[in-house]
């Protein structure tokens, strides 16, 4: 009896079974066979992360606010899970929650020391305020300052839409309560980066030393987004100005003029050397091939900045157990490492990244301070 249901249950379930034992063999035959990109190099002390994001529903008065569309997806309920929150427990307490929690799991952290939280400006429209049709996230200043002052572990990541009227006065203040960059995203922020009407706005950026964090490449998070924004060649304009420029992710998404986003942003590399890339997000599962582009394409060699889009690393969306190029030995350590910012550590060492890469967001807001 005992024999004829475990027939019945191979059979109803032998299509799971199979794809189970595909996935078995392929795991093991590619920990025989791993390669990093790069030799790896002992991992610095004091990393910091130069790319975390942090969001709220307004509650407590964080002035944060999200589309009702967006608040009630699913994937926001992801998104705060990542973070360690609910709705219910940031209703009852406040938005500041989500930089408690973020805090907390820095401070458990072997590797990274600090991390970079970021503010996130919106749309802006014909006279200057805040476009609340066109703004799916906002998440004001003030209140990603107010949460870096509580904790000495979090810097602030300033974000200014300088189609704001006072766009200037606006980085003055970010400035003078700590951030350490400015963070765009245009393709939802609407911003076009090469637009001359930006110039006094990028002279003010290089006079207080702020560097530019801004989003390259396609943005699929979000229902509306003009990915023609996305194009790192539209980044010429502050880098001739002397901003120095981070281009995030590598600009791994997206073609512009029939060419793709990190060929376009590695042609940009020989002629500013103040343009930097950096590696967030480029260990998730639908960036197949990015990390190893970014480690292996000379114009990037000195120009990698290390970042890891948290919370997205705390998700399923990265797994050690997706890439071929890590041992056996290497998937299990990172697998069993609870804290999300070491795993990502972990895999991006035993990758081969750099360890001038891993060091350099430290070395860069030390010369902006």
């Amino acid at each position: 009896m005992n024999i004829l249901k475990l027939k019945f249950f191979f059979v109803a379930h032998r299509r799971k079974l199979v794809l189970a034992g595909l996935f078995a063999v392929v795991v093991v035959c590619s920990g025989l066979t791993a390669r990093p990109f790069l030799p790896v190099e002992p991992i610095p002390d004091g990393i910091v992360d130069m790319h975390c994001h942090i969001a709220g529903i307004g509650a407590g008065g964080s002035g944060c606010w999200v589309t009702p569309r967006l608040l009630n997806n699913w994937r926001f309920n992801v998104y705060l899970r990542s973070f360690g929150v609910s709705k219910k427990e940031l209703t009852e307490k406040g938005d500041a929650l989500v930089g408690d929690r973020i805090s907390a799991s820095l401070a458990q952290s072997k590797y990274v020391s600090k991390t970079v939280v970021l503010a996130l400006d919106g749309v802006v429209d014909a006279a200057g305020n805040l476009d609340a049709n066109r703004t799916e996230v906002y998440v004001p200043n003030e209140f990603v300052a107010a949460v870096c002052a509580k904790h000495t572990n979090l810097l602030f990541g300033a974000s200014v839409n300088p189609y704001r009227p006072d766009a200037l006065a606006r980085l003055e203040w970010a400035k003078a309560h700590g951030a350490v960059l400015i963070k765009w995203i245009p393709n939802i922020m609407a911003i076009h980066p090469d637009d001359p009407r930006l110039i006094p706005f990028y002279k003010k950026m290089v006079e207080l030393h702020l560097p530019l964090l801004s989003h390259t490449g396609d943005e699929d998070s979000f229902s509306r987004a003009d990915n023609t924004l996305g194009d790192p060649a539209m980044l010429r304009l502050p880098l001739s100005l002397g901003v120095t420029v981070v281009a995030a992710h590598i600009a791994s998404s997206g073609k512009y003029r029939g060419e793709r986003g990190p060929d376009r942003l590695a042609r940009l590399m020989g002629g500013y050397p103040n343009l930097y890339t950096d590696i967030s997000a480029l260990t998730d599962a639908n960036k197949p091939g990015a990390l190893k582009e970014a480690l292996t394409k000379p114009a990037f060699r000195g120009r990698l900045v290390y970042g890891t889009d948290y919370p997205l690393i705390n998700t399923t969306l990265v797994s050690p157990w997706y890439s071929f190029h890590l041992t056996l030995r290497e998937k299990w350590q990172i697998w069993r490492t609870k804290n999300p910012w070491d795993r990502d550590v972990l895999t991006k060492h035993y990758l081969g990244v750099p360890a001038e890469t891993f060091a350099r967001p430290a070395q860069m807001f030390a010369k902006s301070n």
